[in-house]
């Protein structure tokens, strides 16, 4: 009989656990706190199949056991009290529930690399940890991971590992591709929220820096990505999955992704056992106990109990409960609408057998007037030109997504152009990715190009619903860096975002096109230059335009869906 490495590894790591996965000491634990219905809190620093010891927390429930257990990785801080006290919540319902730090973040130990040890590698800390706790006298051997943003990329790593106590999945907020949608969104870099944000909880000083440094010495979609980039291994994801999307979320793409690629290319156990849920919510936000998202309130019907439905949905597949929760709708999507106007259509939850539907794309034009018309200018028209300076860069305020807020301060930054349509006749719902193809041009090697859609009220707020960047030495793929040609138009493509909306009559849509938006948007200097973790001294001020004649049509390819 022949035995894998990381099946050897895990053996290993299981019996050496009885020695080396010990309790921290209390000077390690953060303040003590009493959990309701006697669950029990207990810090462990789990062994790899290199030695280096990884921290978890364990919530135990009041019994003998065994239960099954929850499973969740993350680099941000776990020993909040409303963190755990959450844990503490679900380990109640019949569970252990394990949090756990990377590699080198937090108390763990080892050298902060990111998502780098959690997946295929050399190292997969996701799969020793999850063969470990099927070895536990305390567990039933059979492990579900949950959990949204970092945890939810995690969970993709973890399920292309395939440890074989892994049973079943539950993502929120999503990714898969590290260099597509978490590092290097469209092309552009973000050093100094990275290291501010993900770095700066490396257990070892200077960490961050070091960390970032490694992903700048690659510009370019590598090797070095494709390590960290989960697309190219759905067949080896083979357990169900319920992923949730939020629509006020750049990583709504990757819940999405995760979906289909796991629903029509993974393995067995994966193909038609995944379902999708997408709401009206801000990144990590299901509006449980509320209904206010940014500017706006929906109705309580917009809620969803994420909890209960994870508890359900772990109950069937960990504890063999024919409670009916995969015989559930496939997709459920909540399509939005205007709110504060009586019977405006939108704002009601859809169900689906598979996602995105079929919808016929639909142009709409940029044109030189400031409309966004469905016709494309019949002859020659000069480009809307505007001025993008990295120095005064136009402001989006916060290190968050501004959805479902109003938009026009931003609007009406000088650098910024906007195209709207005239006022609507009758609702129009776009259902599906929206994506732009525009030609455009600089005086610069290198700029960025935002494209934003708002729905216009027609008390003039521009609610922003989706946006997207992309650095334009990227226009030929990620895979080469190409400058731009001075003052020459090029084409770009790009996907804007995913989106259920109806634009209710009276609305206007509006597309707003810039080259700024900071601190949102770290700054490029458009001088062509490698990105550096410190924006560096030089910088090109440049004239950017945006092209309408027939031979230049730029345009929003919208996903409308025909009889609504």
């Amino acid at each position: 009989m022949t035995i894998s490495f990381a099946r050897a590894a895990a053996v290993l790591c299981i019996a050496i656990s009885a020695i080396d996965c010990r309790p921290s000491s209390a000077a390690d634990s953060p303040a003590p706190l009493t959990f309701a219905d006697g669950v029990t809190e207990e810090h462990v620093m789990n062994p790899m199949r290199d030695g280096v010891r990884l921290s978890a927390y364990l919530y135990k429930p009041v019994g003998a056991g065994p239960w099954p257990v929850l499973y969740q990785q993350r680099y941000a801080d776990i020993t909040g009290a409303a963190s755990r006290k959450h844990h503490a919540s679900l380990a109640a319902r019949g569970y252990v529930v394990c949090v756990q730090s990377f590699r080198g973040a937090q108390k763990s130990e080892g050298t902060f690399d990111g998502y780098r040890a959690l997946g295929w590698g050399k190292l997969q800390d996701g799969y020793d940890t999850v063969e470990w706790l099927a070895a536990q006298s305390w567990s039933t051997g059979k492990i579900g991971t949950f959990g949204g943003s970092q945890a939810g990329y995690a969970q993709n790593f973890l399920a292309v590992a395939q440890p074989p106590h892994l049973v079943c999945q539950y993502m929120i907020d999503t990714g898969l591709s590290l260099f597509h949608e978490g590092y290097r969104i469209g092309g552009t870099a973000r050093p100094r929220r990275l290291i501010q944000g993900m770095g700066n909880t490396s257990r070892e000083p200077g960490g961050g820096v070091r960390w970032m440094e490694r992903m700048l010495a690659h510009p370019t979609y590598d090797d070095y990505w494709a390590d960290e980039d989960c697309t190219k291994h759905f067949d080896r994801m083979n357990v169900p999955c319920f992923t949730v999307g939020s629509w006020y979320d750049f990583m709504c793409t990757g819940s999405v992704q995760s979906f289909i690629g796991r629903q029509h290319r993974g393995g067995p156990q994966s193909r038609g056992a995944q379902q999708l849920l997408i709401g009206p919510w801000l990144h990590g936000s299901t509006n449980k106990n509320g209904n206010k998202v940014g500017e706006l309130e929906y109705p309580d019907g917009a809620k969803f109990d994420m909890d209960a439905h994870m508890i359900r949905w772990f109950d069937h597949y960990l504890k063999g409960i024919d409670n009916g929760v995969e015989r559930e709708p496939t997709v459920r999507y909540f399509t939005m609408g205007a709110l504060g106007e009586p019977n405006a259509p939108g704002n009601v939850w859809q169900t689906a057998r598979d996602f995105p539907p079929q919808i016929a794309e639909t142009s709409l034009y940029l044109r030189a007037d400031g409309k966004l018309s469905s016709a494309p200018a019949s002859n020659a028209v000069p480009p809307t030109t505007y001025r993008s300076d990295p120095a005064h860069p136009a402001p989006i305020p916060g290190r968050a997504f501004p959805g479902a807020r109003d938009a026009t301060s931003y609007e009406s930054h000088p650098d910024v152009r906007s195209f709207t349509s005239n006022v609507l006749t009758n609702p129009v719902e776009w259902t599906g990715l929206v994506r732009a193809e525009m030609f455009v041009s600089s005086t610069a090697p290198d700029a960025d190009f935002i494209v934003r859609v708002s729905d216009v009220y027609p008390d003039g707020r521009s609610i922003l619903l989706i946006d997207m960047v992309l650095r334009a030495r990227y226009r030929e793929g990620y895979e080469r860096e190409v400058p731009l040609p001075a003052g020459k138009p090029v084409k770009l493509t790009l996907p804007v975002g995913w989106l259920s909306q109806v634009f209710n009559q009276g609305h206007r849509i509006r597309v707003t096109v810039g080259s700024t938006g900071a601190d949102f948007y770290e700054i490029n200097p458009q001088t062509g230059g490698p990105a550096t973790i410190e924006l560096p001294l030089e910088t090109i001020v440049a004239e950017n335009a945006v092209y309408h004649d027939a031979m230049h049509a730029s345009r929003i390819l919208a996903p409308v869906v025909r009889g609504k």
